[in-house]
């Protein structure tokens, strides 16, 4: 036998080697002998003959001369001289006794399969499956089943194939074998398969010498059913790497004795690669038929059968495929009819024959037959079925559907120019009355026939096309569907004008037969030329009938149209519709449907006619509808009787008190059958199901009459309330589809304005007591109530069918109770002496209720003096009215608290208490001082007097209006304010009189109260003296000795003058001057100057007087002495001077650019201080001119203003130029005046975007967008506009994307800038568009638009995604399969970030509702993953099935925060029994006691039981079981021969029949005076006798009592009894117990295991030198943890070199991203050479799939550049630096060398971005300068003799692989004006987030730890508990108790001897014992 191991390999290795240099190495194995295995030697046969070989087979094995031999080919060719020269290298040969010779021992045959050079040239057409959104994997099995329909072509007997599916894990793993009985494949053969795309038209016919035919075209047959389909030597291979990852092809040809066998494995393919082996190599292993015992792997046990089968097998193919893909075994397993019904459909007329599944067709013959069995095997681990199957026997494909749908057939031929033949058939499927008859296909979506009502009530409308947009024609090649080509229609199919209705056209189906004349793809999905050839215009269409033929296209068309004609006139039923009546509109159905509906009074339908008005019940709606027809509707038809394929029928709903709407239907769901007698039976019935009336029981209590008082506080209720129908049944719902009915209670209370609800609230039905409310104790408050009762709908409505339901009302009045207490009312604090006041009173009963009572207050205060005048009351009002208060107190500022107490006797609460405030009382007296009179005063000065006010008791009082005028003769009143004292002075006016010749005067002042009329007046005398004060002044002029200043003169003066030289004098009362002097001087004032020259003063002289400069400031002037009381004043009128200068007087200054100035600008001339001049003339204003820049001249004016003699100028307006400001120039004559004019933006008219985010802006969905967009308010010249006034609105388009901002409209600001800041967006992945728009004025303000694109959030959750075995059964008590958990994010994709604790799944019992699990449902966690598992899902494996039977449903949940919760799909599952292992009782029966009394009673064993077969569960297993049920009676004592008791008849045995796994017994009893041992225990044997069960079944054993007297009977019964219970209570405390004990071993194993967990995180800690002090304190661990979290942000938030491109493309599906994030570089001069070489490449977006690269192309027009790694081909491994050669350095470079890939660390994806850089930088290498650079470049080309790559330097030079240095081009710029790639974080970062996840691991462990010792503890502390001793002791005493019981059974069961009965002693008479001798 060949060597193993390193032997072949080298053999395997040197083969490629020796065959350039022109060796031939053959090998040869010895098997001649047949008791061993031979040897195998390698001979090289260079140069040799047929005789030097032979030779040298003598000499190597041996050979006598003697002995004979034949040598063969592995195709068992005999080499003879002319074949042996044909051997190629490698070729292996058998030295056998003879020809046939059976191989003893496997031997192996290198073989090599190099793809054929059509791999290169034509894979790219042919690139497989592309699978157009199917499941490919049917598809990719037709492969391999289209190469055993042609390995079994030529077989002459029937043709089978098998496919097997073998999934029984218990035989290995899971494996796809097909298997046929086809010609097999010999050794070359088989070679030439392995070779990829090596054609049946390019292979060698076999071995040199062998028999082996080459390819031969078959012969033209019906329908090309020719089996020439293994067509291009490559479909075969794809699909087996496809379906899994290892195939073995087994394969034996007829006359062959040896089985050829062939392994590829895609591991091996991977080994051999690595290792840099021969890839396409490997040995065919040639074995005897049924030796499996190479197959060694225990994943391959299967094949043992398999390889057994061959035995007795002439020619076989088998094809093992292993290591299939998960997905693939769970379609083929859970999908089985699918992909079954799929290949049926494929491979429909192979296995039907040439007319298909037709029983009909007249073609089906012997000799069309193939005579073909496809059979499909699916076989899984017991106990689940194999499930075996016949492609013959599915009749649901689509073929056979068109067939069996089809009533007629139209058949045709094509042949086109090249050759090419097509046969056709077109079907037609006709309209039945109410349905079109065409199929429809579940594997295909529907062309958009609109079913937007589908509800099968209202709104249907029938499908008009019955094929609607679907091609007609499916396509065969060579008899094989290609299932991705279909054809649409031709030129002479197609709908064309005359009278066959356009919905004929869409009736028929259409198949396509082809020839290989038309090319097809290589993995035979789609034919690559077929529809183009046959609309060729060449291209010959045939219609091919019974009895001609035409040759001509009109003819085909003709003949079409003439078939199809026929058969819509014989086969479509249609709806005739009658009596048109109008033409409507609806808005019941889509928009596109609204119009044009015609309605008609009546139809004739299938020989019936329906009209209007008429009672019809519809069918196969929810519900069922009863009532009249209102009419019949049609969309679009005529306005006159028509035909049509459906329509619909507007229907009134009867009873319409009990539905009130009317249903529109099609008129195919009319029930035909139903009669008017039913249909009004069915409509009176229900109408009586409506509630008509409440029935009120008030339960227990009272009935409360209408209108009854009651006073408060009193209950009402409780109340039980009925619904009752109009036949006086309770009912709880409405009779129209189950609507709950509720109960609503209301108590109103009326108000004068409104009613107040007081108490609301709904009651629910209950089945024991209906709607029951309970007693209301809360009512206290007073006034009329109303108590309401009102039925209502679920949905709140109180009426149905348009009439109230049914309610009740009770009216009644609370009052007020019996007196209780009283309040004192309000009393203000502060008081006055002798003031009266009231004191208000309010008399309440126990809720505060105001009443009545008779009471008589008594008052009293401690240091006062307490009256009043009398009670008063009105109803419950009562004041206590003038109440005084009279004492010395203390001032009117301070005050004191007096307690006054109130009591009202003969109350409960009868004392109350007032706190009051005594202050003085009103005014009663006037005191005024001082009191001599008379008062002495000199003319011109005042008096003063002081003043006191008393109350009456002499305390100084102050009051409001307390004031005192005094009154004396001739002079003003003075008064004097006393009201805040008490008390004051009081100032006289000066008296001033005029006193004549020196004499003094005589006054009288009085004084009075005016305000206080009850105070009387005091009188005092005054006496005034003359006064020498000045009282003249005179102002005069020196210039002018006639101007003297009058007072109040108006004197004209010029302006800007100076009056000078003022002079004074001053006279006294008598006229007499008055001396100046400095006391008189210094009381001199002026108004017009501050400074004042006192020596002028004094000699009489006054300041110089300035006269105002502006004509229009009139000044007012004074001189006055002291207080102006003697004083001059006059008033100076300036007047205009000469004109100096032009003056221009602007309205405005401010202009917006674009409109004329405001107002008018007026010119005037005026003097050196602008005062006017009026010198201008109407006749100046042609003199008058204007300038300024951008003046628009052609709207300026000149106007003469006469009334001021002034111009005015109009219309000035700028025109253009910027804002700012314009100066205006105004020239008259020698004058100019020029002004500045501030010009500002114009009027509003656009909006600019001035700040917006980088483009292209592509935004996550629920993101916001960082940078605001600022919009600038412009011009129409594109100046900034400030108009506050605009509106800027910011919206979407479309409107879907929902924008959110803080708002979404504003105003401009200042600067006339909106700011948006965009906080979050949220809408469908799409392109969208924000517009910014202004309004201003109402009107519209254009703006910019900035494209936006949203994209789905991978980040996000929104979904859960859960993967089992659906096909799985539940078993009580089993285990549930591997739940495998996929968190989904917004765009579909997985996201693996979340913890797994974060994941839970709930179990509970039932179906649910609600969309969240119930709080009793059981929490299960996430299971740990296995290596083989996929990363990021979540499994849950392990979880045990509940153990009782029934529905239960499973539900996960993602918790991902505190506020966000994600459910899954609830998924229901039904819970099964498991294996049945026993008989028993439904409920256990107690245990029986019998006597053999006459009383069938006192024999009865068991009464009604019901027996069944349970699992271990004792969950019913039994309802595929049926048999029967031996019972019979057994002695529980071991003696040899007991008495046993016989059953009613004298039987010893009872048989009852086991039907779906019970047995019900009805009654058992022993027979009438039974034989049997008193007081003895017996047992029943339950047997159950059941066939075809795999196990036997437990009996059934029930103990009883037999006793011979009825006495002891019944007291051992109820001894039984009682200790039946007392066995019951027992094991409940037991089992409590046990379960405690079980929790607590429960819990102190968490303990144990938490603390290990936690010692072994601290030992981690430890290692790490992160010391914990001890104890353990939580805050401690946190604090550590915050300090590592804090060190961490400081590092990560570290200034450090980061890649400044902004990567928008980040996060979206299937992209890496940009190229200048995808790595991260260490040093700063590697990042800054390796980055400049990249240049623009850096911001090349990177995509994993074309597809993805497409999108962002489009995205951006074109603008961003990608790079799609499906079209990047990297050289496989890692190559070394180019002086390194065979792992050897070949010389010792400088400069440290190293590949600049190598420098990039990818944080993210670091597969796929090694690709990425390994594309982009090559084999650039980075060196430490120039001068190593070029060194080593020359070290490799003229050394190695090696191509160098670019180098570059880290000083940034370049070495270009052309070896090009220098230059600026070959410069690296400095770091800061390029884009560089980011840097890493340090690894102190990395330690530090290391030992912070160890923290949280602890902080984690030591919480858990402290959770397990507190409810350890809390479990001890429940079980030394003293309710736990209390059960203890409790199950002690019911052990004891049931110990006495036992004894009490035990000696009742020793009896004497003569009471044992035998069979034949019948005994004495019931009751009475006869003595009887003893048995023997």
């Amino acid at each position: 036998m060949l060597n193993s191991g390193p032997d072949r390999l080298s053999f395997a290795g040197t083969a490629s080697l020796q065959r350039w240099r022109g060796d031939r190495n053959i090998c040869v194995f010895d098997r001649r002998s047949e008791g061993k295995e031979g040897a195998d030697q390698r001979l090289e046969t260079s140069g040799w003959d047929f005789n030097t070989f032979v030779r040298a087979l003598h000499k190597k094995f041996a050979i006598c001369p003697s002995e004979t031999f034949v040598l063969v080919t592995t195709d068992r060719t005999i080499v003879n001289e002319d074949s042996f020269e044909a051997l190629q290298d490698g070729t292996t040969l058998y030295l056998l006794q003879h020809e046939n010779q059976i191989l003893q021992a496997a031997t192996e045959e290198y073989i090599s399969f190099t793809p054929h050079h059509h791999t290169m040239t034509k894979s790219g057409p042919f690139e497989y499956y592309s699978s157009e959104n199917k499941k490919p994997l049917p598809y990719a099995l037709g492969e391999l089943i289209d190469n055993a329909l042609s390995a079994t072509a030529k077989i002459t007997g029937a043709r089978t194939i098998e496919l097997r599916l073998m999934f029984d894990e218990s035989l290995g793993k899971p494996a796809v074998i097909i298997l046929d009985n086809g010609r097999g494949m010999s050794s070359k053969q088989l070679n030439n398969w392995a070779v990829f795309r090596l054609s049946k038209f390019s292979r060698e016919s076999g071995s040199p010498g062998s028999k082996e035919e080459g390819y031969v075209h078959p012969d033209p047959v019906p329908r090309s059913l020719n089996c020439d389909i293994s067509y291009f030597g490559a479909g075969g291979k794809q699909a087996i790497f496809y379906i899994g990852e290892s195939v073995r092809m087994i394969s034996k040809t007829d006359g062959s004795p040896d089985v050829h066998e062939l392994l590829l494995s895609k591991e091996e393919f991977e080994r051999k690669e690595k290792s840099k082996e021969e890839v396409f190599s490997g040995f065919i292993k040639h074995r005897k038929p049924g030796d499996s015992s190479h197959i060694s792997k225990e994943s391959e046990r299967f094949l043992h059968p398999i390889i057994a089968e061959e035995s007795g097998k002439a020619n076989f193919t088998a094809v093992v495929i292993t290591k299939i893909q998960p997905e693939h075994i769970s379609f083929l397993k859970n999908d089985f009819d699918v992909w079954t019904r799929q290949l049926a459909h494929m491979y429909h007329y192979y296995i039907h024959g040439v007319s298909g599944n037709d029983k009909k067709s007249s073609l089906d013959s012997s000799d069309c037959d193939p005579r073909i069995d496809i059979q499909i095997t699916l076989q899984e681990k017991p106990p689940r079925r194999s499930q075996i199957i016949s492609l013959k026997e599915i009749d649901d494909d689509m073929q056979t559907m068109y067939i069996k749908a089809a009533v007629d057939t139209f058949e045709f031929k094509a042949i086109e120019p090249k050759g090419g033949m097509v046969e056709g058939v077109i079907r037609y499927h006709p309209f039945l009355y109410d349905r079109e008859t065409y199929p429809e296909d579940h594997c295909a979506a529907l062309v958009p026939v609109d079913h937007d009502n589908t509800d099968g009530e209202s709104g249907e409308q029938t499908q008009t096309q019955a094929r609607g947009k679907r091609p007609i024609f499916e396509c065969f090649w060579n008899g094989r569907l290609i299932p991705y080509t279909t054809v649409s229609e031709f030129e002479w199919c197609t709908p064309h004008k005359g009278d066959i209705p356009e919905e004929c056209y869409s009736r028929f189906s259409g198949v396509l037969f082809t020839n290989d004349g038309f090319m097809v793809s290589t993995n035979k999905l789609t034919f690559m030329d077929l529809e183009l050839k046959l609309k060729n215009k060449e291209t010959i269409f045939t219609a091919v009938s019974s009895g001609s033929r035409s040759g001509k296209r009109s003819n085909i068309q003709k003949e079409f149209i003439e078939w199809l004609k026929s058969c819509h006139k014989m086969y479509d039923k249609q709806v005739k519709f009658l009596g048109f009546k109008e033409r409507i509109t609806r808005t019941d159905v889509p928009k596109k449907d609204q119009h044009s509906w015609a309605t008609f009074s009546s139809i004739e339908w299938d020989g019936k006619i329906y009209k209007t008005g008429q009672l019809v019940k519809s069918q196969k709606t929810k519900p069922v509808l009863y009532g009249k027809v209102v009419r019949f509707l049609v969309h679009g038809a005529d306005d006159k009787d028509v035909y049509a394929t459906g329509g619909q029928v507007e229907i009134c709903c009867e009873p319409k008190a009990l539905y009130d709407t009317n249903k529109i239907i099609s008129i195919s769901k009319i029930d035909r059958t139903a009669t008017d007698e039913a249909i009004k039976r069915y409509i009176d019935s229900d109408s009586t199901k409506l509630p008509h009336e409440l029935r009120v029981n008030w339960s227990g209590s009272k009935p409360w009459p209408q209108n009854a008082v009651y006073p408060a506080g009193t209950a009402l209720g409780p109340i039980k309330v009925e619904i009752l129908n109009k036949k006086g049944e309770s009912i709880c719902k409405l009779p129209t589809g189950g609507a709950g009915v509720k109960m609503n209670v209301k108590l109103t209370i009326h108000g004068p304005k409104s009613d107040v609800e007081v108490v609301s609230f709904e009651a629910q039905y209950s089945a024991s007591w209906s709607y029951y409310f309970k007693k209301i104790e809360t009512l206290t408050k007073l006034g009329k109530y109303t108590l309401c009762l009102k039925a209502i709908i679920t949905d709140g409505k109180a009426e149905f069918g348009g009439s109230p339901l049914p309610s009740f009302e009770l009216k009644f009045t609370i009052k007020e109770g019996v007196a209780y207490k009283f309040t004192a009312g309000p009393v203000s604090l502060t008081q006055n002496v002798g003031v009266p006041f009231d004191i208000p009173l309010q008399i309440k009963d126990a809720y505060d209720h105001l009443t009545t009572a008779e009471v008589k207050p008594q008052l009293q205060c401690r240091d006062l003096k307490l009256t009043y005048d009398g009670l008063h009351n009105s109803g419950t009002t009562f004041i206590l009215k003038g109440v005084r208060a009279k004492g010395k107190v203390l001032n009117y500022q301070q005050s004191k608290t007096y307690d006054l107490g109130l009591l009202l006797p003969g109350l409960k609460e009868d004392t109350q208490v007032i706190k009051i405030a005594l202050l003085p009382g009103p005014p009663h007296s006037l005191h005024v001082t001082p009191e001599e009179s008379p008062i002495s005063v000199e003319n011109g000065n005042a008096v003063e007097f002081n003043l006191q006010i008393h109350d009456e008791s002499g305390n100084i009082t102050a009051n409001p209006k307390q004031t005192v005028c005094c009154m004396v003769p001739g002079f003003p009143d003075v008064v004097a304010d006393c009201s805040t004292t008490g008390a004051g002075q009081l100032m006289t006016k000066p008296i001033i009189l005029h006193i004549v010749n020196g004499e003094p005067h005589d006054l009288k002042a009085q004084f009075v109260m005016p305000h206080r009329k009850n105070v009387t007046l005091v009188l005092r005398e005054i006496k005034v003296l003359p006064s020498t004060q000045v009282s003249l002044m005179e102002v005069y002029s020196q210039d002018n000795d006639n101007l003297v200043l009058k007072n109040n003169e108006k004197i004209n003066w010029p302006a800007g003058g100076l009056l000078e030289n003022l002079f004074y004098k001053l006279y006294d009362e008598a006229g007499r001057k008055v001396p100046v002097t400095a006391e008189i001087a210094a009381m001199i004032k002026v108004n017009w100057t501050a400074e004042v020259d006192s020596q002028d003063l004094m000699e009489g002289k006054l300041p110089d007087l300035q006269v105002p400069t502006q004509v229009h400031e009139e000044r007012f002037y004074q001189v006055s002495y002291y207080d102006q009381s003697v004083s001059v004043s006059f008033t100076i009128v300036p007047c205009p001077d000469e004109p100096a200068r032009l003056k221009a007087t602007l309205p405005l200054n401010t202009v917006k650019l674009g409109e004329i100035l405001f107002g008018n600008i007026v010119l005037e001339l005026v003097d050196q201080y602008d005062n006017p001049t009026k010198s201008l003339t109407s006749s100046c204003v042609n003199q008058i001119t204007i300038e300024a820049e951008g003046l628009d001249t052609s709207t300026v004016a000149f106007q003469w203003q006469e009334s001021s003699n002034s111009i005015v100028v109009l219309g000035v307006r700028f025109q253009s130029g910027s804002v700012g400001p314009r100066e205006l120039c105004f020239s008259y004559s020698e004058y100019s005046e020029r002004v500045i004019v501030k010009v500002t933006a114009g009027v509003p008219t656009q909006l600019k975007l001035v700040n917006e985010p980088e483009q292209p802006l592509q935004v996550l969905n629920g993101r916001g967008i960082a940078t605001p967009f600022v919009v600038q308010l412009c011009d129409e010249w594109g100046n900034p506009s400030t108009d506050q006034r605009v509106v800027v609105q910011l919206r979407s388009s479309p409107p879907l994307l929902k924008v959110t901002t803080p708002f979404t409209s504003q105003p401009v600001n200042a600067e006339g800038k909106a700011s948006f800041k965009v906080t979050e967006v949220n809408g469908p992945k799409g392109y969208y568009q924000l517009e910014f728009k202004g309004s201003f004025n109402r009107k519209p303000i254009t703006g910019p638009s900035v494209n936006l694109t949203v994209l789905p959030d991978p980040n996000n959750p929104v979904g859960l995604s859960v993967q089992f075995s659906e096909n799985a059964r539940f078993l009580a008590g089993s285990v549930f399969p591997v739940f495998s958990v996929t968190v989904v994010s917004e765009e579909g994709s997985p996201i693996t970030t979340f913890n797994p604790a974060n994941v839970t799944m709930y179990l509970w019992s039932g179906a649910s509702s609600r969309k969240m699990p119930p709080h009793e449902a059981t929490k299960l966690r996430c299971s740990k993953p296995l290596e083989n598992e996929k990363i990021g899902c979540f499994y849950f494996r392990d979880k045990q099935v509940p153990e009782k039977v029934g529905t239960h449903t499973i539900q996960f949940c993602l918790r991902v925060n505190d506020t966000q919760v994600i459910f899954s799909d609830q998924i229901n599952v039904n819970v099964v029994a498991s294996e049945p292992v026993r008989l028993g009782p439904e409920s256990m029966p107690p245990t029986p006691v019998v006597s053999y009394s006459k009383d069938i009673a006192s024999r009865t064993l068991v009464k009604n039981m019901t027996l069944r077969i349970e699992d271990i569960h004792k969950n019913p297993a039994g309802q595929d079981f049926s048999g029967k049920v031996s019972i019979s009676i057994m002695h529980c004592s071991k003696e040899k021969t007991p008495t046993v008791p016989l059953f009613e008849g004298k039987i010893n045995c009872v048989q009852v029949g086991l039907v779906e796994g019970k047995a019900y017994i009805n009654r058992l009893a022993i027979m009438e005076n039974s034989p049997g041992d008193n007081g003895c225990t017996y047992k029943l044997l339950f047997r159950p006798e059941v066939e075809n069960i795999s196990a036997s079944l437990a009996n059934f054993e029930l103990p009883f009592h037999f006793y011979n007297d009825v006495d002891n009977q019944r007291k051992m019964s109820e001894l039984t009894k009682k200790k039946d219970e007392l066995v019951a209570k027992i094991n409940t405390y037991e089992e409590s117990l046990t379960m405690s004990k079980e929790l607590l071993d429960l819990l102190t194993s968490q303990l144990q295991s938490v603390n290990k967990t936690e010692a072994g995180l601290k030992r981690e800690l430890d290692k790490r030198k992160l010391r914990i002090p001890s104890p353990v304190f939580p805050h401690n661990i946190e604090k550590l943890i915050q300090e590592k979290t804090t060190i961490a942000e400081k590092i990560r938030n570290s200034a450090r070199r980061v890649c400044n491109i902004r990567d928008n493309f980040r996060g979206q599906a299937d992209v890496l991203g940009i190229v200048g994030h995808l790595a991260l570089v260490e040093n700063d001069n590697d990042a800054r050479v390796i980055s400049w070489q990249l240049g623009r490449n850096m911001d090349c977006v990177v995509t994993k799939t074309k597809e993805a690269a497409t999108r962002i192309y489009n995205d951006t027009a074109g603008r961003q550049q990608v790079l799609p790694l499906e079209n990047v081909h990297v050289y496989p491994g890692n190559r070394p630096l180019p002086h390194i050669k065979n792992g050897r350095k070949m010389f010792d470079p400088t400069g440290n060398p190293v590949l600049a890939r190598e420098l990039l660390i990818h944080p993210h994806s670091p597969e796929e971005c090694a690709i990425v850089f390994k594309t982009l930088l090559g084999n650039t290498i980075v060196i430490d300068d120039l001068s190593s650079a070029n060194t080593y470049r020359n070290s490799v080309v003229n050394t190695v003799k090696s191509d160098c790559p670019t180098i570059l330097t880290r000083q940034g030079e370049r070495v270009s692989s052309q070896g090009m240095f220098g230059g600026s081009h070959n410069k690296a710029p400095p770091m800061n004006s390029l884009t560089v790639f980011g840097k890493p974080l340090p690894e102190d970062y990395h330690i530090i987030m290391e030992q912070r996840e160890l923290l949280l691991q602890y902080s984690e462990a030591s919480k858990k730890r402290e959770n397990a010792e507190n409810e350890l503890a809390s479990h001890y502390s429940i079980m030394r508990s003293p309710e736990t001793e209390e059960k203890k002791q409790e199950m002690e005493e019911l052990k004891r108790q049931l110990q006495e019981i036992e004894k009490q059974l035990a000696s009742a069961s020793q009896r004497p001897v003569n009471q044992k009965r035998g069979p034949n002693d019948p005994g004495g008479q019931s009751g009475i014992l006869n003595k009887r001798p003893r048995q023997t």
